[in-house]
């Protein structure tokens, strides 16, 4: 399936996003989170995942850019994980930068694992990028690969709203997530939601969630 917004972010724009997203380290990324959210991201994933047995548990991350959600995962114990990316650059940069964690290049429209394959899929920041028309699509490939859990950060709005991007519109959308997937999908229930506001966006009134389902048939 290709797509307005794949085009986008494949071309130029992409590379130069993954460019801006460059950390020294994990502790440099996990800074900014405690200025966006007042909470260290790797905090957070230990509240919303560390119920799960961190030695065999497979978790999968879609539009992974160059890996550092899945490095914050690693600092807390988690040990199989496993990354998909749209833009081969990212990916390639990806591989070069992490350490024991499995990065492949692909999209999420057709995700390259069998159906239940993973414990937990998670996007961070990735479903904002999808048109609303094409998100049923994304998030079945999401649902059919994941066992048990579907994890997700992403912006927050009650009602579907589009934000110009940069300039660019219709790459930017902010709703609420974690309904989407229970308005469509009937065998995922919501075991944990958290709306995060943006602390540095504060002015705006912008929010994150954070978001847990379970996958129950």
């Amino acid at each position: 399936m290709q797509t307005k917004q794949i085009d986008f972010w494949q071309g130029e724009f992409g590379k130069e996003y993954t460019d801006r997203n460059i950390y020294k380290s994990i502790e440099e990324w996990d800074k900014e989170y405690v200025e966006w959210y007042g909470i260290a991201k790797t905090t957070l994933n230990e509240q919303f995942l560390g119920f799960l047995d961190k030695e065999s548990s497979t978790i999968l991350e879609v539009g992974c850019n160059l890996g550092y959600q899945l490095q914050g995962l690693q600092a807390i114990g988690f040990k199989n994980l496993y990354g998909i990316e749209l833009q081969h650059y990212a990916a390639e940069r990806a591989r070069k930068l992490q350490t024991n964690i499995n990065i492949i290049q692909g999209s999420g429209f057709d995700i390259p694992f069998k159906d239940n394959f993973f414990d937990v899929v998670f996007t961070h920041g990735v479903l904002i990028h999808i048109a609303p028309d094409d998100l049923l699509a994304f998030t079945k490939e999401i649902v059919r690969c994941s066992k048990k859990y579907i994890w997700g950060l992403e912006y927050y709005c009650e009602t579907l709203k589009e934000v110009t991007y940069r300039g660019n519109k219709g790459y930017l959308w902010k709703m609420d997530y974690a309904k989407f997937y229970l308005d469509n999908f009937p065998n995922l229930r919501l075991l944990k939601k958290e709306l995060l506001p943006i602390k540095v966006e504060q002015e705006r009134g912008n929010v994150d969630s954070m978001f847990l389902l379970e996958k129950y048939n």
